[in-house]
């Protein structure tokens, strides 16, 4: 591991350094907060000692300003005996752990054993949290940026926001980078595919149930806006949504209370509320299959997703994301696609969208030669 020290005692210094580079440390050390904080943000370190009491930049000042700027080392606060209500305060304002003056062998070793622990964790979260959620946006033609654009302006705020797009577009990209830019990233953020439950278990998904409400309902289940307390419900599909049902959601995004099905009790809910669809819901609404009312609830914002044929210029970018992606996932050798491949794949139209380019990089990946050609594209994709 990567750590440095900052502390203004050259003794305290001199000896923590000793001590972790014995274990095979990297070590660096700072005399003030200054410079430790010019070191933390010129390197990456997993774990920074700070002293609290230093001239100048003192120690709670240093930790501000990492967080701040974003720093993800483990930041433990070195105290004196006087300064334990401080070292607490700093636990509170994010510092990982606080070890008392003089510090002690064991304790050093295991407060860098627990941060390498949760720096591990964090790694895992990020690879599993990207394998999940499918990465994120890809592209610089203006379409693209101007949904960018909204996304900035929308996330900040708990407005409810309205995904329209076709299939294959990236709708929940856009969800979940609402949420991810939001003030409720650290909450929970659950999705919904309101076309994939049937209509007679939609209300228990999303409200809960009380348990013998109806016959195969064996224990309490909390629903989908429960599980999102604090954090972001993305209904996809909203259009499918049955009418009884739309009610309900209407009568939540009202009240902020909801009902488990087989239980009179209100419950209230603090959830933000995103809705996507691949329909035209002012048909809808002329047809008499989608609340006016639910709909105008929703569209507070209203975010159109470009389809890939509107931004084709984005394609050789998409390709070379998906080569990177498909290759470390699949275990597929990376390779390169001529110009003409290129050039017959924007001149396709893509009626399945960003997903099914995917497919069809994937497609010529196995099946077709190094480099791509445009033979492979008119044998393969077209």
């Amino acid at each position: 591991m990567k750590i440095l020290v900052v502390d203004d005692e050259r003794s305290i210094r001199n000896s923590m350094k000793e001590i972790l580079s014995d274990e095979g440390h990297e070590v660096d050390v700072a005399e003030d907060g200054t410079s430790g904080l010019e070191m933390a943000l010129k390197d990456r370190y997993d774990v920074i000692f700070c002293d609290i009491k230093m001239p100048g930049m003192d120690g709670i000042s240093l930790l501000t300003a990492l967080k701040e700027e974003g720093v993800e080392s483990s930041v433990v606060m070195i105290s004196g005996h006087g300064d334990i209500d401080t070292a607490v305060e700093c636990i509170r304002k994010g510092a990982f752990d606080f070890i008392q003056k003089p510090p002690e062998l064991n304790r050093i070793l295991i407060t860098v054993k627990n941060a390498s622990d949760k720096s591990s964790l964090l790694t895992q979260t990020k690879i599993l949290k990207k394998r999940v959620y499918g990465q994120r946006m890809i592209g610089e033609s203006e379409p693209i940026l101007k949904v960018r654009e909204m996304i900035e302006k929308v996330a900040q705020t708990d407005a409810r926001v309205l995904i329209e797009g076709d299939n294959g577009t990236g709708k929940e990209l856009i969800a979940r980078e609402l949420h991810e830019k939001s003030p409720r990233s650290s909450m929970p953020y659950i999705e919904v595919n309101c076309a994939a439950i049937p209509s007679e278990l939609i209300e228990s998904e999303l409200f809960g149930h009380e348990k013998g409400s109806f016959t195969s309902a064996i224990k309490q289940h909390k629903g989908k806006f429960e599980q999102a307390e604090g954090g972001t419900l993305f209904l996809d599909e909203i259009g499918d949504m049955s009418l009884s049902a739309q009610a309900k959601v209407l009568r939540v995004l009202q009240e902020k209370k909801i009902s488990r099905v087989g239980s009179d009790k209100d419950i209230n809910v603090d959830v933000r509320v995103i809705a996507a669809t691949n329909k035209d819901l002012k048909k809808e609404i002329a047809e008499g299959r989608f609340r006016e009312d639910l709909y105008h609830r929703l569209s507070v914002i209203k975010i159109a997703v470009p389809t890939l044929d509107e931004r084709k210029s984005d394609i050789p970018l998409l390709i070379d994301y998906f080569i990177g992606q498909i290759s470390t996932e699949g275990g597929l050798t990376p390779k390169k696609f001529t110009p003409e491949a290129i050039k017959l794949l924007q001149e396709k139209s893509w009626t399945g969208n960003i997903r099914e380019l995917r497919n069809v990089v994937e497609r010529l990946l196995i099946l077709g030669d190094d480099p791509v050609s445009a033979t492979a594209v008119r044998d393969y994709a077209l």
